[in-house]
């Protein structure tokens, strides 16, 4: 198998501190994030000649990096492989991708990205929440999902970020399933343990060629396969579980990301059963679900018994969301949070994770959005490159 794709590496990645409120402005909390993976990955600013971020003239600026390519796209898994393509064609040599929110917003709603202003869906009340509940709702009616699995996946991922000391809700736990169950209602079928939290931070991860990966100062983490599904724009219409395009298959918004993570796992020559960790993004608890029946986990319907047994604890066969995810490690803004999967798997892979660390994991496959949202990514990273 020949995939291009396969000669690029994330070579340095970067966390700054998570906070509800780190008293800091998004412009500095960015630049630590960007000098911070720069010098994980071995290299200085000046080595820097593609910039990903928002807004990335001005972190080019405060980085003096003088004259650099700059994209529109986001500092996500997107954005991860058009990056990869810059690398690829040669119109760059190594990328930066960063992502920070730490500006004030108003803490008596929800968070401000996920209030949206189209006058078709606020008139119907659809907040975030409403938008995924719809979509967990038609999944119990049709295949019997209960409340008490979803809690499952909801208690712990919680308790992933209870024992992550890097997490904003570290030591806040145990919780149980009960637990999650007795929380306020906040959209049926979510509770608000369920639902992730508002919070500050940024990240920001470079990437090269495996010609520069030996200047990084910890081991490459490569890229072994990835996609992009988007089947509308997010939070401005209601979702329909079973929306779809003209792609000749018959994909359904509820199960958006299934291409993408084909195209992923064929690029890699893998299939679902070779990871070892699932960073899977979790704006809800139900999402979790879906995701491993969408990526070809399990089956379709067979997701909320594929979660149970222990099955996606650290110990489990598919440990879920490692650090907390955006329910207890961090939700910081529309980007710095989808960043942070990636982040996270390629701690997992180097074995660095500060808790919570998997034994021997070779392989993570990462994934941002949702069918909330009506769109999914997904990114597959190994230890070793593929061969």
């Amino acid at each position: 198998m020949n995939v291009a794709l396969h000669s690029v590496a994330i070579t340095g990645a970067y966390n700054t501190e998570q906070a509800r409120d780190l008293g800091r402005s998004t412009r500095d909390v960015l630049n630590e994030a960007a000098l911070g993976a720069i010098a994980d990955a071995g290299l200085t600013p000046a080595d820097i000649d593609a910039v990903v971020a928002t807004p990335s003239a001005q972190l080019v600026f405060d980085l003096g990096l003088g004259t650099t390519r700059t994209m529109s796209s986001g500092p996500d898994i997107e954005g991860i492989l058009e990056a990869a393509g810059l690398l690829l064609t040669g119109e760059a040599t190594a990328v930066l991708l960063a992502a920070a929110k730490a500006s004030s917003f108003d803490r008596s709603s929800v968070a401000p990205w996920v209030r949206p202003a189209n006058e078709f869906v606020v008139s119907h009340g659809l907040i975030t929440p409403a938008e995924f509940a719809f979509m967990a709702r038609r999944h119990m009616i049709e295949h019997g999902t209960t409340a008490e699995q979803m809690a499952t996946v909801a208690a712990q991922i919680r308790n992933n970020g209870h024992a992550n000391p890097e997490a904003i809700y570290h030591g806040k736990g145990p919780f149980t399933v009960d637990d999650i169950l007795a929380s306020p209602m906040v959209a049926d079928p979510f509770h608000l343990l369920e639902c992730a939290t508002t919070s500050q931070g940024g990240c920001a991860v470079v990437m090269t060629l495996a010609d520069r990966s030996a200047d990084a100062a910890n081991a490459p983490i490569w890229l072994l396969g990835g996609g992009s599904d988007r089947i509308g724009p997010s939070y401005q219409t209601s979702p329909s579980w079973d929306r779809v395009g003209f792609h000749g298959d018959d994909t359904v918004a509820g199960y958006i990301g299934r291409r993408a993570a084909q195209r992923a796992f064929g690029q890699a020559g893998i299939n679902p059963a070779d990871v070892d960790v699932c960073e899977f993004y979790d704006p809800f608890s139900f999402e979790i679900i879906r995701q491993f029946e969408a990526f070809g986990f399990c089956g379709d319907g067979e997701g909320g018994e594929f979660v149970m047994d222990g099955r996606i604890a650290l110990s489990g066969e598919f440990p879920i969301t490692t650090d907390g995810g955006l329910m207890s490690y961090s939700h910081a803004g529309s980007f710095p949070q989808q960043l942070q999967r990636v982040i996270r798997g390629v701690d997992q892979l180097r074995g660095t994770c500060a808790a919570n660390q998997v034994d021997g994991a070779e392989i993570a496959i990462a994934s941002n959005g949702g069918s909330g949202a009506l769109y999914t990514e997904v990114l597959l990273m190994g230890s070793a490159p593929a061969t």
